[in-house]
């Protein structure tokens, strides 16, 4: 009869262990559940990073064989012109590097 307690006793404890290592341990579930969030951001991460890489390949491509689509990225990005073309560049704060009629240095 005094073994069934201490079996029973023991068995208790050893649930009670269990129980603890499954929530609040290292390989719990709210580490299963951190690592679940952190899977799905990488998954989402990996989609973006998959699509931006098509994108690049596909330019790729373009550059290599469309003469007309070379010639409009170097146009655009390194401001190359043609003949008889003029480049007008604008600031690209605009607004800001105007001084408010209000905000005069000499107050009028």
């Amino acid at each position: 009869m005094i073994w069934r307690r201490f079996l029973l006793t023991g068995l208790i404890f050893f649930n009670i262990f269990l129980l603890y290592n499954l929530i609040w341990s290292d390989n719990g579930i709210f580490a299963y559940l951190e690592l679940k969030s952190r899977h799905e951001q990488l998954k989402q991460r990996l989609a973006t990073v998959d699509d931006h890489t098509l994108d690049l390949s596909q330019e790729i491509r373009w550059l290599k064989t469309d003469r007309a689509f070379t010639e409009k990225m170097a146009r655009s990005q390194m401001n190359y012109l043609k003949e008889n073309e003029i480049l007008y560049q604008f600031p690209k704060d605009a607004a800001a590097s105007r001084t408010p009629e209000g905000d005069r240095a000499d107050g009028q």
